[in-house]
């Protein structure tokens, strides 16, 4: 997946978080939760944003770190939400899936970045 697909990826699921939370009914618990997801969601595709433009290999593992721990996070409000909301689960299940990939996608992305930052390429003959 390319920058710019992961770049929409994160800010749909921004867009599908809020519109979701805007069809829930308004009670303490799910004004709490809502509250919450609503920032997690947007800070996945907002931190990831901010690690594409990191200044340096630590940086953007530090930063996708952030986008993991905030998109588990998003994972974990839609797991309370739909205890609280059954009849919402179908449409939380795929926006569920969506943030588990991009999870994923990350977690992968930083078992790379750290192993070329532990192992880098030795330097070609041309390249010197």
């Amino acid at each position: 997946m390319t920058e710019r697909e992961l770049k929409a990826k994160t800010k749909s699921i921004a867009v599908a978080v809020a519109k979701l939370c805007d069809t829930l009914p308004l009670n303490r618990i799910n004004n709490t939760y809502v509250a919450q997801i609503l920032r997690c969601s947007a800070s996945v595709g907002a931190n990831y944003r901010a690690a594409c433009r990191a200044k340096s290999g630590r940086d953007f593992i530090y930063k996708l770190q952030i986008v993991e721990e905030e998109a588990d996070e998003t994972l974990y409000f839609l797991e309370l939400l739909a205890e609280f909301n059954p009849k919402q689960k179908p449409s939380m299940r795929i926006i569920y899936k969506e943030a588990e990939t991009i999870l994923k996608i990350v977690v992968a992305s930083i078992k790379t970045s750290v192993a070329r930052l532990d192992n880098p390429k030795p330097k070609t003959q041309n390249q010197k």
